[in-house]
Formats: structure tokens, sequence, C-alpha cells
């Protein structure tokens, strides 16, 4: 199976959609999965420009049709009847196959998403042509609850869309970093699964996200890692 990872700095309008749209026709005959990253559609700081920027999810019907050609999971700011939603969407042979909206929304200090969205409320799993997957957002993976969730889904493959801003600098190194792959390899041991990790990059009103994006295998080992703050697309073999 290949595996695009897509570390891409989304801005804080729709024209996200135009560079996915991009990234999509480079790879579609190369890859088999393309990943993105936590509200990729949007940027992440969006406040009170939700109301003007969250998507329909019959305007990116051009997802639906390049979907035809590859598995596509994307993160994008949605409306949904009187709310709006984080959610991670999968699209695969030209149409919506699933989404899941973001269970956990972060309210303290630089992270105020429960006072714009609305909090799913499952975790769930669904078969695609390359297994079964189970998709979650961010702060969904720093919950014990999630992870007992996900181990009773027993899937094959779990996507984490992730937007992580770098903090905890020190001298060995970056401590979200090593926070972050301490979760995602004990998630990915106890569920005997593959897990697919995009954390996003660039710079939004002072926070600046790590990236740092890679594939975990069963055994918690980090078999293909993308680098920090680097603007990065590539396509990997697993």
């Amino acid at each position: 199976m290949r595996i695009t990872l897509a570390q891409t700095s989304p801005k804080l309008n729709r024209s996200n959609l135009k560079e996915i749209i991009s990234i999509i026709d480079t790879c579609k005959d190369k890859s088999d999965l393309i990943v993105f990253a936590e509200l990729s559609l949007n940027g992440y700081m969006l406040q009170d420009k939700l109301s003007e920027d969250a998507w329909n999810i019959d305007e990116l019907d051009i997802l639906k049709n390049l979907s035809l050609h590859v598995d596509i999971a994307v993160g994008a700011a949605i409306k949904d009847k009187n709310y709006f939603r984080n959610a991670a969407l999968y699209f695969s042979k030209g149409k919506l196959l699933s989404k899941h909206f973001k269970v956990h929304l972060p309210n303290y200090g630089m992270f105020e998403e429960a006072r714009y969205f609305k909090a799913g409320n499952i975790f769930e799993s669904f078969i695609s042509s390359h297994g079964k997957i189970s998709m979650v957002v961010c702060e969904d993976l720093w919950h014990k609850d999630v992870h007992k969730d996900l181990i009773k889904e027993n899937p094959d493959y779990i996507l984490a869309l992730v937007a992580s801003p770098a903090r905890g600098f020190s001298d060995d190194g970056l401590e979200i970093e090593d926070k972050w792959y301490e979760i995602i390899k004990t998630v990915a041991q106890e569920c005997k699964a593959k897990l697919i990790f995009v954390n996003r990059v660039g710079f939004e009103d002072g926070l600046g996200f790590w990236g740092g994006s890679c594939i975990i295998d069963e055994n918690a080992n980090i078999i293909h890692r993308m680098p920090r703050y680097k603007q990065e697309t590539k396509i990997f073999e697993i």
C-alpha cells in the first residue's frame, strides 16, 4: 500500500481547497491513500471566521470525484445543521465513505475549540478497500477512554489528523513532540494497528506548528517520518 502524507501549511481561508486538489492531482496515480492534517481545508485559528469559512459537504464534491482515483482523508470545519464540526472526512470511490467529528475539543490555554465547535460523541471504524480504518482528530488521542474505544474497534489502520503547535522547547528537543510520539506508539501497539499521524506546519497568530508526520507500525516502531517545520508531501510504501 502506498500512503501519501501531506504535511501542509494551511491558510486561514478557503484557498486551501485549491492546494489540496493540486496535491491530489500530483499524487493520485502514484498513491492509494492521501492523508492531510486537522482543519487542512480551513486553517486552525478560525474563531469568528468559522461562520464564513466552514464547508457544506456538497461544496466538496470535487473531492468525491478525485476519490475515484485515490482515497482521501482530510480535515475540515463542516456545517452540520445548526452546528460547526471539526471533522475528519474520508472520501473513496466517488463518495464520502466516513466522517468523524472531533469528540474532545480543547478549551484551555491557547485553545478555544469548545467555544466554536460542537463536539462529536462516537468513535467507530469503517471498511475501506485497504482494510478496517478508524479516524481520530488531535486531542481525541490524549484520552484513555478513546484508546479503549479504538481497541474495541480493532482497526487495521488508525488515521490521526493533527494540528499541534510547538511548545515545550528544551536543550533535549521539543517536549510536545516527545509526548505525541509516546502516545501514538502506545495506541498503535495497544490496537495492533498501523497508525498514520499527520501534523500540519506553518504559523497562525503566533502559533507555530511542528509537523513531524509519521507512520507507526503495530510494534510501535516509527517506520517513516517527516521533518519538523517543513512543508512537504511524500509517498511511503508500507
